[in-house]
């Protein structure tokens, strides 16, 4: 066994976001995601078949969801669950800070 740390080896970021896969199973995927600045393209949603459980680890981000136009604001700590198929996307994280997120999905 090996052990990690979410907060370290952070890999360049680009225009894009990182996802990284920590461990997945049938049932189960674990990832580490890191925003600098990104967020959801125009016009684009989230609407996934399984359930999320996600927190932000470092940093700051915006979320909002699609049918009730509902924004939650995040910061180091916060969390959410956000049920399959409820549409959301990331309106916003912080340009001036690495922002790194857990995330479960089962």
């Amino acid at each position: 066994m090996t052990a990690h740390n979410i907060l370290s080896q952070i890999p360049e970021i680009g225009s894009d976001e990182v996802f990284e896969t920590i461990l997945q199973t049938n049932n189960l995927k674990i990832e580490r995601i890191i925003s600098a600045g990104h967020s959801s393209p125009p016009g684009f949603w989230y609407d996934q078949e399984q359930n999320e459980w996600v927190m932000v680890v470092q940093g700051q981000a915006r979320l909002k969801f699609g049918l009730s136009n509902d924004i939650v604001d995040m910061k180091a700590g916060d969390y959410i669950h956000i049920p399959a198929h409820c549409k959301h996307r990331v309106e916003w994280t912080d340009p001036n800070q690495v922002t790194i997120w857990l995330a479960i999905h089962y």
